[in-house]
């Protein structure tokens, strides 16, 4: 799946909104997503280092139009940490030799509000 397709929407709420303080941010995501998937399609989107994904699945609730009822559709919720101190990391490549890795990550994710 491409990224667009993972990622359906952001989730604004109260508690969502308090968590970005701390680098968390809240999707909506497709149901059939695995956690890498998310990840992958977070900081392909939004150029950001994602430290953890959790999900979970919310289950629809029962609705009813006068003597008609049904149920609404679940849906899968993603909560992701980003990393808001990215900085630069340096391993060893072979011969011992040190490598470092500058790639410019946002600290942020600019959700358009």
């Amino acid at each position: 799946m491409r990224p667009e397709e993972i990622i359906v929407k952001p989730i604004i709420t109260e508690k969502s909104s308090t968590a970005v303080a701390e680098g968390k941010y809240t999707f909506k995501v497709a149901k059939k997503a695995t956690k890498v998937e998310i990840a992958n399609a977070v900081e392909t989107l939004f150029d950001v280092k994602v430290l953890s994904v959790n999900t979970m699945t919310v289950k629809g609730k029962e609705k009813r139009v006068g003597a008609n009822s049904g149920k609404r559709p679940d849906w899968k919720k993603a909560i992701v940490t980003i990393d808001t101190n990215p900085s630069e990391t340096s391993y060893l490549s072979k011969g011992g030799k040190e490598v470092k890795v500058d790639k410019k990550y946002k600290d942020s994710i600019d959700m358009g509000m």
